[in-house]
C-alpha cells in the first residue's frame, strides 16, 4: 500500500482504513496492466454522487429561503463536472491517480471526467470510513466554498440558455453556433466555435470539446449583447 500520508494532509482527512482511498485513487483502466489490483473506483464514485447531493442539498435548504428553482440550479452548478474537477485538481488528486499509461495521456473533457469522478469516489471512501459529519466538513471547506462566487456571477445560468432567450426575445430567432476550426490530436482537441444571430457573429469561444466551445461562445456572446 502507498504511503498517502501527505494526501491526506491535503484533504484534511486522517483514514482509519487507509484502504478505502487507495480504491477512490484507482481508476479502471489501471486494473488492465496491474492484475494483481482487483477493485477501482466506480462503486465508491456511485456512493460519493449520491453523498454529494445530499451534503450540497441539505447546506442550501438549511442556509438559503429561496425556491426550489434557484436552489436547484445553484446545487447543479456546485456539483457539474467543470466545477468539481476544478476542485480536485486543487486538491491535487490528478498526482496519487493508479490509472493505465494511455489514460495518464488523456486531455481536455477526458481528463475532466476522471478528476470529477475520483472527487466522488474520495467523497465516498471518507464518508464509509470517516462518516456523514467529517465528509460533510471535507466538502464544505472545498465545495462550497464556491457558492457565493458562483452567486455573484451567476454560473448558474446556462449561457446558451441565457443566449437564447435574450435573442428570441428581441429579434425572434434562435442563434446558431458553427465550428469554425479544430486543431490538435483526437486525444487533445482545440475547437474555436462561433455564435451567429442570422449573418452576424455575435461570440467566439474555444475549448477542448465543442460543448465547452460552444459555451464559451454563449458568455461572449451574453457580455456583448448585454451591451
Amino acid at each position: 500500500m502507498r504511503d498517502l500520508t501527505e494526501f491526506m494532509k491535503t484533504l484534511g482527512v486522517t483514514y482509519r482504513d487507509q484502504s478505502f482511498l487507495e480504491t477512490a485513487l484507482t481508476h479502471r483502466s489501471y486494473l488492465n496492466e496491474n492484475k494483481s489490483v482487483k477493485e477501482h473506483n466506480e462503486r465508491l464514485e456511485f456512493l460519493g454522487d449520491a453523498v454529494l447531493e445530499l451534503v450540497v442539498t441539505e447546506y442550501l435548504y438549511k442556509n438559503y429561503p429561496n425556491p426550489e428553482g434557484e436552489l436547484t440550479n445553484w446545487r447543479s452548478a456546485l456539483v457539474k463536472t467543470e466545477t468539481i474537477s476544478d476542485v480536485s485538481r486543487e486538491l491535487g488528486v490528478e498526482n496519487y491517480l493508479l490509472m493505465s499509461k494511455g489514460e495518464s495521456k488523456s486531455f481536455g473533457r477526458s481528463r475532466q471526467l476522471l478528476l470529477a469522478n475520483a472527487f466522488e469516489a474520495i467523497s465516498g471512501s471518507i464518508y464509509l470510513d470517516q462518516g456523514y459529519e467529517i465528509v460533510k466538513d471535507f466538502i464544505a471547506r472545498n465545495l462550497l466554498k464556491r457558492l457565493d462566487y458562483i452567486i455573484k456571477e451567476k454560473l448558474y445560468i446556462d449561457p446558451k440558455s441565457e443566449f437564447q432567450e435574450l435573442v428570441q426575445e428581441h429579434e425572434g430567432i434562435t442563434p446558431r453556433y458553427e465550428v469554425i476550426s479544430e486543431e490538435g490530436p483526437d486525444h487533445n482537441k482545440k475547437f474555436l466555435v462561433g455564435v451567429f444571430v442570422g449573418d452576424t457573429k455575435w461570440g467566439e469561444g474555444t475549448g477542448s470539446s465543442k460543448q465547452s466551445a460552444q459555451q464559451a461562445a454563449a458568455i461572449a456572446a451574453v457580455k456583448k449583447f448585454k451591451k
